[in-house]
């Protein structure tokens, strides 16, 4: 019996030994190479991409792993806003004013750009102001070394690797000069906020000068905005959804996107329009959500929410789009 006691603790230290160099190797494993090895293999492979040596050069030259970076990746927020929290701060009445104000400052390019995307000005500009308040917060960090830090590092490596790989051909493209290519920690640049790969995917043009540029360039800025939205789905000919009351006793197992029911089918429910009357006679297919639980706000949200959502897949983002839109007030 104590023979038997023996060797099952005798086995159980072989296996914790065992799980262990395992563990040790597993670790070693994921720790990244020093960052100039790391970087070396980065340019290689980014040169037989076909970045030139001019532009490697001037992005990498001096480059260096970014502590603060770092820092901002792995902070976690203390607390949660709630939803009205959330709207409080982001659809301040200041934001909404200086958007009716920017509205109506380029309002021929924005009807211009409005119709051929399908994507109503009153949009745009809420998507503009919430991502950069107009452009006047574009971030300060440098892309390429805020992506290289986060691609040197372990966590999503993969994932920022091939950013910061798009951001290098942005560059060989000659959009944007590389001390000018600045954006946030994550590497979201421009006045729009795109990642290097929406870059490519859906940066525009408007003016024609050879460069998408969504720095300093309000055409391309706006056209670019639009683009991303037509592409995620979006329906020039509806809104993104209302604020609604729901009746006493109102089932909320239905309560969520995953829930989509036509607007007659809500009206059938007891669902109504903020005001008590009845709901919009369109059969949009419709979600109902109160994102912060029973007794709270609750809204109806179409089609054009969720592709709000393929912008930044956030329920309180995509309902501050679409009421500082509301705020707007314009077609």
């Amino acid at each position: 019996m104590r023979r038997g006691a023996f060797s099952f603790r005798f086995a159980l230290r072989l296996a914790a030994g065992a799980a262990g160099v395992l563990f040790a190797q597993a670790c070693a494993a994921q720790e990244a190479p020093p960052f100039g090895e790391w970087l070396a293999e980065l340019r290689a492979e980014a040169a037989a991409a076909g970045i030139s040596d001019a532009v490697l050069d001037a992005a990498l030259q001096g480059a260096a792993r970014l502590p603060r970076v770092v820092e901002l990746d792995r902070r976690q927020p203390e607390g949660v806003l709630s939803a009205a929290e959330y709207l409080r701060r982001v659809v301040p009445a200041q934001r909404a004013e200086t958007a009716r104000a920017r509205l109506a400052a380029h309002r021929a390019l924005l009807d211009e750009v409005g119709a051929r995307y399908g994507v109503q000005p009153r949009f745009i500009v809420a998507l503009w102001g919430i991502e950069t308040d107009f452009g006047r917060r574009m971030g300060t960090f440098n892309v390429i070394a805020a992506l290289a830090t986060l691609a040197h590092d372990t966590r999503r490596s993969a994932f920022f690797r091939a950013e910061l790989l798009a951001a290098l051909r942005i560059l060989e493209d000659g959009h944007i000069a590389p001390g000018a290519m600045l954006g946030s920690w994550a590497g979201a640049m421009g006045q729009c906020q795109f990642m290097p790969t929406s870059f490519t995917s859906y940066a525009v043009d408007y003016d024609g000068d050879g460069r998408r540029d969504i720095w300093g360039t309000l055409p391309d800025v706006f056209a670019s905005i639009a683009n991303y939205l037509a592409n995620a789905g979006w329906r020039g000919d509806q809104t993104w959804g209302r604020g609604v009351l729901l009746p006493e006793g109102f089932d909320d197992s239905l309560i969520g996107r995953k829930t989509i029911r036509s607007i007659g089918e809500w009206q059938a429910l007891g669902v109504r329009r903020l005001d008590g009357s009845d709901l919009p006679t369109r059969q949009l297919p419709a979600s109902i959500l109160r994102p912060d639980g029973p007794g709270a706000a609750a809204y109806m949200v179409y089609g054009n929410f969720r592709a709000a959502r393929r912008w930044n897949p956030s329920d309180k983002f995509a309902l501050a789009v679409g009421l500082l839109a509301d705020r707007i007030g314009a077609p």
